[in-house]
């Protein structure tokens, strides 16, 4: 998600976090199709269709989004608060090099810890 974010610079980048309950397993890049895309992400529809469907067929299930923030910002800004649907769903930022996780919740975006298990 960083290089992909560096990457990207000064636009956003962004992608899915597939994995089983709360294991994100990858994360995978997919296009920003958003108009803006140096202020705002929009995941490819094709992509996340895909990765429902190949979830429905057994594989990793979709637990969520990330997407980077090149203002440098780490937490959700007011444009991710409005775009929110308080799915519970993960949405990751990548921002000044470092990833923050939040929960889409009823109540707003709620910070996760989280830690990284090589292997």
């Amino acid at each position: 998600m960083c290089r992909a974010a560096a990457a990207a610079a000064p636009a956003e980048a962004c992608g899915l976090l597939l994995g089983e309950g709360r294991h994100v397993r990858t994360a995978p890049v997919t296009a920003n199709v958003a108009p803006e895309p140096l202020t705002r992400f929009e995941i490819d529809p094709a992509a996340l269709i895909a990765a429902h469907r190949a979830a429905r067929q057994g594989g990793p299930q979709v637990l969520g989004y990330w997407h980077s923030h090149p203002n440098g910002l780490a937490g959700p800004s007011p444009t991710d608060r409005a775009m929110a649907c308080g799915d519970g769903r993960i949405w990751a930022i990548v921002a000044g090099g470092a990833v923050n996780l939040w929960e889409d919740g009823l109540d707003g975006f709620a910070p996760l810890p989280y830690s990284v298990h090589e292997g």
